[in-house]
């Protein structure tokens, strides 16, 4: 069983993003999954870069010890969040180095599908992620949101997630049979 770790980098609770991730969640079953939603972290550990911040350091750990991490985050104005930023600038230097990275976004146009491989992909390989999956973006209008809080995701969505997933796994199989034990 590997780690996988999801940063989740919606500024919401509310966020159509948490529908896209719970069936991320749900696709990896076979996997232990840590979440960390950085609108949770302390904002002025955030904002002040506190790397001795016990949550900073609590989060960083969790990074450390995944096989695997999820980058995901709404899209505003073609980049990924602010608070996603900040957070990506208290992991350390080559802190996803040798991880498998899966990122995810979601954004109100298919404008911004590009801001995954020229906003979120370079800031993930300056952290030392070499091992970059193509990533899936989702527009706002492929995640319905239910009265009762649930979210319900298009087939079209909700089978490209799966394919990507997929692939995620295989390539944590991959790298975990590369290991040394």
């Amino acid at each position: 069983m590997s780690n996988v770790v999801i940063i989740s980098g919606s500024t919401s609770s509310t966020s159509r993003l948490n529908g896209v991730l719970q069936q991320v969640e749900a696709l990896l079953h076979d996997h232990k999954v840590e979440r960390i939603d950085v609108r949770s972290l302390p904002p002025e550990d955030l904002i002040y870069t506190k790397f001795d911040s016990p949550a900073i350091i609590e989060a960083n750990r969790l990074i450390e010890q995944a096989d695997a991490v999820v980058v995901a985050t709404p899209i505003y104005k073609a980049s990924y969040t602010g608070v996603l930023k900040t957070f990506l600038d208290l992991i350390p230097q080559k802190g996803l180095q040798g991880k498998v990275i899966l990122p995810i976004a979601i954004g109100g146009t298919i404008a911004h599908l590009l801001a995954i491989d020229y906003a979120l992909k370079p800031v993930l390989s300056s952290l030392g992620a070499n091992n970059q999956l193509q990533g899936v973006y989702a527009q706002d209008v492929q995640v319905n949101r239910a009265e009762d809080g649930s979210f319900e995701l298009t087939e079209e969505l909700h089978q490209r997630l799966q394919e990507s997933v997929q692939q995620f796994e295989k390539e944590i199989q991959a790298l975990l049979q590369k290991s040394p034990v």
